[in-house]
């Protein structure tokens, strides 16, 4: 990597066009991820994706009228000093925060290094330009909040939050929420008919933890592999795969710690009242973003929860 001040006039240009065509096809491919779910946004950052192209052009004219037709291949991984930006524009589904906030982070990059590049050079032509490019980017801030009223009014950034809110629920609340009902109440039966049936602490916990891991890894399989999400929109497989799967587990492990408690009936009561915890935040769950009224979701969880409790007493008991 070179020093920025190592850099001649003739680098220093080359530079700038590769920034501004690397620019340019970033927008281009936020554009692109948002364009399905959020199309308003998409318009904005296609927006900007001109306004960089736009600069490109004017920093390729002037090499031309400058140093000739070569413009030699240097990028901001070449150079010293810049930020490693992540590929957030390669993930798919793309969130729309992080794409606004990556946006921002870049106009502000590109401005800072307008400013010191002017500085040091000494050519006028070259000099003004950078200028110019600079007083442009600062202005960007100003230039995307126009697009931003331009593109997207209070109705439409009404429809894209909602949108949004659908597909985080479709993401990672549903798998999560399937995988965290599934780990609190499918391993009530064998903890309890554990800790019953051993009258021992120590045996329900190894029980539990075995169950919970267990259903965890199954649910995490059975997420991901239930549809790639190509079609549905539910988003990428392994993503909901980990997110039920952990969900899962910790459901499971919730009522199944309190058995490291030694004494039996201690933690035979502390179990129980982890399990109302859990079916609670589930009911919550449901109703914050499932839409499902609070008497229908709770007694929807509790009963499935007071099912699954009397088969594991009954059968530990036996």
């Amino acid at each position: 990597m070179k020093r920025f001040d190592d850099l001649t006039e003739r680098e220093v240009l080359a530079l700038a066009i590769s920034s501004e065509e690397e620019d340019e096809r970033v927008y281009a491919d936020f554009a692109e991820g948002l364009r399905q779910d959020y199309p308003a946004t998409a318009a904005m950052f296609e927006g900007m994706r001109e306004e960089e192209s736009g600069h490109r052009r004017r920093l390729i004219e002037l090499y031309r009228q400058r140093f000739g037709e070569h413009i030699p291949l240097i990028r901001r991984q070449d150079v010293r000093g810049f930020v490693q930006r992540r590929a957030l524009w390669l993930i798919r589904p793309l969130r729309i925060e992080a794409a606004r906030k990556a946006a921002s982070t870049m106009e502000v990059e590109t401005r800072r290094f307008y400013e010191k590049a002017s500085a040091r050079t000494q050519d006028a032509s070259i000099r003004q330009l950078l200028d110019d490019l600079a007083n442009e980017e600062r202005s960007h801030e100003t230039r995307a909040e126009e697009l931003d009223k331009e593109k997207l009014p209070a109705s439409v950034k009404a429809q894209e939050e909602q949108a949004q809110r659908r597909l985080f629920v479709l993401q990672i609340v549903q798998p999560g929420l399937a995988g965290l009902m599934d780990g609190s109440v499918s391993t009530l039966a064998p903890v309890f008919a554990a800790a019953l049936a051993t009258q021992k602490s120590w045996d329900a916990f190894l029980v539990g933890l075995a169950a919970s891991v267990g259903a965890g890894i199954s649910m995490g399989f059975a997420e991901a592999l239930s549809d790639d999400g190509s079609l549905t929109g539910r988003g990428h497989p392994w993503v909901r795969g980990v997110v039920c799967g952990a969900m899962t587990a910790l459901g499971g492990i919730g009522h199944t710690l309190p058995f490291l408690i030694r004494d039996f009936r201690a933690a035979l009561w502390a179990a129980g009242a982890v399990v109302l915890a859990e079916l609670g935040a589930i009911t919550w769950i449901r109703q914050r973003y499932m839409d499902t009224p609070w008497v229908t979701a709770a007694l929807q969880v509790g009963l499935g929860g007071v099912l699954v409790f009397i088969t594991g007493v009954l059968i530990g008991s036996s």
